[in-house]
């Protein structure tokens, strides 16, 4: 009578899909996050995730400081797997606290509700430059997300591509 349930959901045709090193088994658009979009945070503090993004985070997600004045979103299987790398740091090692402290003294978990929104938390919002009623970008980068006050992102664009034709060889150097 009982069965061994080995992959829930073939019956009706939901085979759970391997994302990054996690699973995931929504019907999205696919394993990456990809692209800009513009949002307003609401009054509350609330900014709506595309809706192409949403059946990859199933799992929940994280939101902490990004390393360039934005917030970073990761879904928990990659969230797990960051922390696992900070956390085999040595405590002993003066780089290895600031790092814990930077990932996860912020971090918080969260959930999108039924409109696709997440709530940020204040300190996050100030930490980016980001005020409720203020538009947003939301910006995929293939296994997690950033979120940038937009002006920021601009200057943070005019950067990269200054970088870039600086010196194209630093991206030869990534064999890609």
């Amino acid at each position: 009578m009982w069965e061994i349930v080995v992959e829930s959901g073939v019956k009706w045709g939901k085979k759970p899909r391997r994302i990054g090193n996690y699973l995931s088994s929504g019907e999205g658009q696919g394993s990456m996050f990809l692209g800009q979009y513009q949002y307003t945070i609401d009054d509350k503090g609330r900014i709506t995730i595309p809706s192409r993004f949403r059946d990859e985070l199933l799992g929940g997600l994280v939101i902490t400081r990004g390393l360039d004045r934005c917030l970073s979103l990761y879904p928990m299987g990659v969230w797990k797997e960051i922390a696992d790398k900070v956390n085999s740091l040595p405590i002993t090692s003066p780089q290895g606290r600031a790092l814990r402290r930077l990932f996860f003294a912020d971090a918080t978990d969260v959930a999108p509700d039924r409109q696709g929104r997440i709530l940020i938390p204040e300190r996050l919002l100030e930490y980016a430059g980001l005020d409720a009623a203020d538009e947003a970008m939301v910006v995929g980068l293939d296994q997690y997300m950033e979120l940038w006050e937009p002006q920021h992102w601009e200057e943070q664009q005019t950067r990269q591509m200054a970088m870039m034709e600086e010196n194209p060889a630093l991206w030869e150097n990534l064999q890609i």
